[in-house]
């Protein structure tokens, strides 16, 4: 054990760059966690925005799970009163801060922890956590590029730990049911998914750089994107619209339904060619920084001809199908099509007007009816990650990293045939592009030292 603490120990400084001095393992961080009387302690990062969920999630679970959140980590401290006061408000225990999640790593108390942060310090921090021994629960997309999703996989392995991705749509019983429903041949062959990804999003102004504010640490903010000046339209939230940090709206919101999608076709594998095309409609440069497109449409297709289709509309619209969907999935199928929006579905035999098989079940009861616990924001997925951890089987997760990892690829070469404007070929064997050796360097991005993911983790 002494030589795989010091193993983990020069793997952390190594990647990192930077002295963690004073760090000690423990043996408890690399076993199984047995039995329901031996209590998990969490450490949440990333604590604005969808972190708060994640703080919500599992504090509703400390009595079911015997979970405690012991830290909360943001690089910018002044999130940090608030989040600590809603733990103690929840559940009566009063967390401990942290703005570098280095500090929280080093923690041998640590069982697991739940990155909420920008897609860009998804891969960076999953690998240092693994390299600490802790589990992980990852936001989606599991990586902000190609090269990072498949270090994580690597990592996870390399160190056994249990990864789990926040795709929660893969604990939602109704949703189970519907793709059993698919894999059942119940509307053929199915030969054509369709994922909707419909939010309307105004325009969120343009700024000056300026300096970042008091107690934001700006630098481990930027961590593994390149260098750039502080400006508040590029930073919370906003992120999300700029390459060097965020997916767009194809890789923020779209992850979920491209997923299912996947999922429905049963495929796991990536596809042989993409082609993406849009731009930004409705919105000027002149009144937003914007780089993503509002507007994208990405075709996929298989080795054995089946297709993924896929539309991000980020102005005006209509839902689509006799659901209406804005946000969700359709699949076509040799004998009919099946409707998924939300957790309700409906099935529907060739022309026929009615559907033939539906949703049955409101959520709760079909949570209730799986044993897990109901509520709004996908807490079974996290219960799900804590038994995982409990039983010590990767097996035993819905959505593991691998997984996950398949389904974040999806938007992330969208992203590179939008960006290069043309069709691409994937050679999924490599992860590569067929004889391209600019779209090639767009599945990674320039390493900013110290915050470095190593070729070896």
């Amino acid at each position: 054990m002494t030589e795989r603490r010091e193993f983990i120990k020069k793997s952390l400084l190594g990647s990192a760059g930077i002295a963690m001095a004073g760090m000690t393992m423990s043996a408890k961080s690399y076993g199984k966690i047995s039995g329901a009387n031996e209590r998990l302690h969490l450490a949440v990062i990333g604590i604005r925005g969808q972190g708060t969920n994640h703080i919500n999630q599992f504090c509703k679970l400390k009595e079911s799970r015997n979970v405690v959140i012991k830290t909360l980590c943001d690089t910018d401290e002044s999130t940090w009163a608030e989040k600590v006061k809603l733990v103690n408000d929840r559940v009566g225990d009063t967390p401990g801060t942290a703005y570098d999640m280095r500090r929280v790593l080093e923690d041998p108390e640590i069982d697991a922890v739940s990155f909420a942060t920008p897609n860009h310090w998804h891969a960076l921090g999953t690998i240092w956590a693994c390299q600490a021994g802790k589990h992980i629960y990852v936001e989606k997309p599991a990586s902000h590029n190609v090269f990072e999703g498949r270090k994580m996989i690597e990592a996870a392995r390399k160190y056994d730990r249990i990864v789990q991705v926040g795709f929660q749509n893969r604990s939602i019983q109704n949703v189970m049911e519907a793709m059993k429903f698919l894999h059942d041949g119940n509307i053929g062959d199915v030969y054509m998914a369709r994922g909707l990804c419909y939010k309307p999003r105004n325009s969120f102004g343009i700024a000056r750089d300026s300096a970042p504010p008091a107690g934001l640490h700006y630098d481990l903010w930027l961590g593994p994107a390149p260098y750039r000046a502080y400006n508040e339209k590029k930073g919370h939230y906003n992120w999300h619209w700029h390459w060097d940090t965020g997916n767009g709206d194809t890789g923020n919101q779209g992850p979920h339904q491209f997923d299912i999608a996947r999922w429905g076709l049963n495929k796991n594998e990536h596809p042989v060619s993409v082609y993406s095309t849009g731009g930004i409609y409705g919105i000027t440069p002149q009144e937003c920084s914007q780089e993503t497109p509002n507007t994208q449409t990405s075709l996929f297709k298989y080795e054995d001809g089946k297709v993924l289709e896929f539309e991000t509309r980020g102005r005006y619209t209509h839902g689509e199908s006799s659901l209406g969907i804005k946000i969700g999935n359709m699949f076509y199928g040799t004998d009919g099509y099946l409707e998924l929006n939300g957790s309700t579905w409906k099935a529907f035999r060739k022309d026929e007007k009615e559907p033939f098989a539906s949703s049955q079940k409101a959520q709760a009861e079909a949570a209730a009816a799986s044993n897990v616990l109901a509520a709004p924001g996908g807490a079974e997925h996290y219960a799900n990650f804590l038994d995982a951890i409990r039983d010590g089987k990767k097996e035993s997760l819905h959505c593991d990293i691998r997984e996950g990892y398949y389904s974040s690829a999806l938007p992330l070469i969208a992203n590179i045939s939008y960006r290069l404007g043309r069709e691409l070929k994937f050679m999924g064997e490599y992860e590569k592009f067929a004889n391209d050796t600019e779209a090639d360097t767009l599945l990674t991005r320039p390493s900013r030292p110290p915050y470095v993911i190593p070729d070896q983790v």
